[in-house]
């Protein structure tokens, strides 16, 4: 039975999502058994023939395909539905979130002590490879959402997160909703843990959305999370401990 699933978004990462595979693999190789989902949104490039080139020979490789592009949550939210694995981890494909990050963030879920209210352990990245103008403007959204949403979280951008499956599955979906999970699984009750972790530059490619698009798009989206936490909050959950007679 697989225990986990590396879920992995790309779109036109012809150069970066081989090595990637290649990386999460020798990871996650000693640990629990796994599986690797990589879902194409939309590539025009070379991206899915990597693919399945690491696909021939390696079961635990799979490959599922958009016929046209939807965007970095549609992607994630489609490779978890399609997991296997009882923990999901997410990865952005552009090679910057380390899978040698992968282990730090299942270990708090697959612990035996492990309580049924931890819902989400998400990484927030130190030494952030990224331009000036990237960083501050990342800066400054995540301090006004922190502000706003109160999710406890300095950097919910970041692509390397390892939650619950069903939970996830539970959550409301819209576009961009990956860059709010701390504050949706908080309002569906869970409880959210945080792991440093690295962060490389872009070797190949070049990203998907300009900074003016993101604090577009994102100011809408904030609007949108603040209804939902308002309107629609949830009993948190409480575990009853056992009592020995």
């Amino acid at each position: 039975m697989t225990e986990i699933s590396i879920v992995v978004p790309i779109k036109n990462e012809a150069g970066n999502i081989g090595p990637l595979i290649d990386g999460i693999v020798k990871t996650c190789a000693p640990g629990p058994d796994f599986e690797v989902v990589v879902v194409d949104d939309g590539s025009t490039d070379a991206s899915t023939e990597v693919v399945a080139t690491r696909m021939k020979g390696d079961p635990r490789i799979r490959l599922v395909r958009h016929d046209r592009s939807g965007g970095q949550s549609a992607a994630v939210h489609t490779g978890v539905a399609h997991s296997r694995g009882r923990i999901v981890c997410t990865l952005d494909g552009d090679g910057q979130n380390p899978p040698e990050e992968l282990p730090n963030l299942c270990a708090p879920l697959l612990a035996e002590s492990a309580p049924a209210t931890l819902g989400l352990v998400a990484g927030q990245r130190v030494g952030r490879q990224d331009t000036v103008s990237k960083k501050l403007a990342s800066q400054f959204a995540n301090g006004l959402r922190a502000r706003l949403l109160n999710d406890g979280t300095r950097d919910t951008g970041c692509g390397l997160k390892a939650f619950r499956r069903d939970a996830f599955l539970d959550l409301p979906y819209f576009d961009h909703m990956h860059r709010y999970l701390p504050a949706l699984f908080k309002r569906a009750g869970y409880d959210v843990a945080h792991v440093d972790v690295s962060h490389r530059p872009r070797v190949e490619g070049q990203s998907k959305y300009s900074n003016w698009q993101r604090g577009l798009v994102g100011a809408v989206d904030l609007l949108g999370v603040l209804w939902l936490l308002r309107r629609a909050k949830k009993p948190r959950i409480k575990e009853e401990e056992r009592h020995e007679e």
